[in-house]
């Protein structure tokens, strides 16, 4: 089974984080998708990132029932800092029938270089990149790279968490449930 696998911290996840994984599952050929919620990325700086049950939480009130995703929080239980090398060889154990297909924005190419083992990456695992602001896709001279013309998403989750904190009402930047459930339990206003 073709599983793409959607690496995040989807703190939280949000409208561009659906909408990027519907085009994902409607306009390739995946036949389903993982959101793989990562503890901390070591690329990037720590940010207030709100616990890994709560980010799973949301993830879960985001999806409902829709057996086309899945929320897979393998990372947490994986050493930290976690890489996606060491999650794609723990994934490729447990699941050694599923093509894993590692889904990317054209902004994880510019960085791409700096990953664990991402020469292993390369040869091993296919990439499907969809385009994010700032960040023209040019396709790359590798045979496991797929370029696709999904649409542009300009909103992020530090604007959300921004947003929040001044609290405004952002309801139809999130999926259906997840601005009441932040809202009740008065995530990201401090």
């Amino acid at each position: 089974m073709k599983t793409g696998l959607f690496f995040g911290s989807f703190n939280p996840v949000h409208i561009g984080h659906m909408a990027i994984a519907n085009y994902m599952i409607e306009f390739t050929d995946l036949e389903q998708l993982w959101f793989v919620i990562s503890p901390q990325n070591p690329l990037k700086k720590k940010v207030t990132l709100l616990e890994d049950h709560k980010r799973r939480t949301l993830l879960e009130t985001a999806l409902q029932d829709d057996d086309r995703f899945r929320v897979c929080d393998i990372e947490f239980r994986l050493p930290k800092p976690s890489y996606t090398i060491d999650t794609l060889t723990y994934l490729n154990e447990l699941y050694p029938k599923n093509d894993l297909i590692l889904i990317m924005g054209s902004d994880g190419l510019a960085t791409f270089g700096k990953w664990k083992n991402y020469r292993e990456i390369e040869q091993q695992y296919t990439r499907y990149v969809y385009p994010r602001p700032g960040y023209p896709v040019v396709q790359e001279e590798h045979e496991n790279i797929r370029i696709f013309d999904a649409p542009l998403m300009e909103i992020s989750s530090t604007f959300i968490r921004r947003a929040l904190k001044q609290k405004k009402n952002i309801s139809y930047f999130l999926p259906h449930g997840v601005f009441e459930y932040i809202r009740e339990m008065h995530f990201y206003e401090k």
